[in-house]
């Protein structure tokens, strides 16, 4: 009868350890990926996806350069196949699989918005 009550208790603890004790190594970070960015011909290109919303949601570029927003969808069927930028009195629907560039010209130091034709997915990027 002991040894059962001795193999109850430490079973609990066992289980009760493993439930309050985290382990660093599974835990999952959730870290936004970064922009693809690159200057071609003069040109700063951000390469954002559309699906589901915007991937990177938030992305830093350099200020003072012409820029072109490059939106790329695969099977996209969302409203994030939709972009607006109020700012710029820019709509733009984007076909469900392809690449869409929207020349935004050359931003000054600000944080520049813009978000799926319904408001539902925003996006934004710190022009430095």
């Amino acid at each position: 009868m002991k040894l059962i009550i001795i193999s109850i208790i430490i079973s609990v603890a066992l289980i009760g350890g493993a439930i309050v004790v985290p382990k660093n190594n599974t835990q999952i970070k959730n870290e936004e990926p970064l922009a693809e960015i690159q200057i071609v011909d003069g040109k700063q290109i951000i390469e954002i996806k559309a699906k589901g919303g915007y991937q990177p949601r938030v992305a830093t570029a350099q200020a003072g350069i012409p820029t072109i927003l490059r939106f790329k969808t695969n099977a996209t069927f969302d409203c994030s196949s939709s972009v607006r930028i109020s700012s710029m009195d820019i709509s733009q629907n984007l076909p469900p699989t392809g690449t869409t560039d929207i020349d935004i010209g050359i931003q000054p130091i600000s944080i520049f918005q813009g978000s799926c034709g319904m408001g539902m997915y925003p996006f934004e990027i710190d022009f430095k």
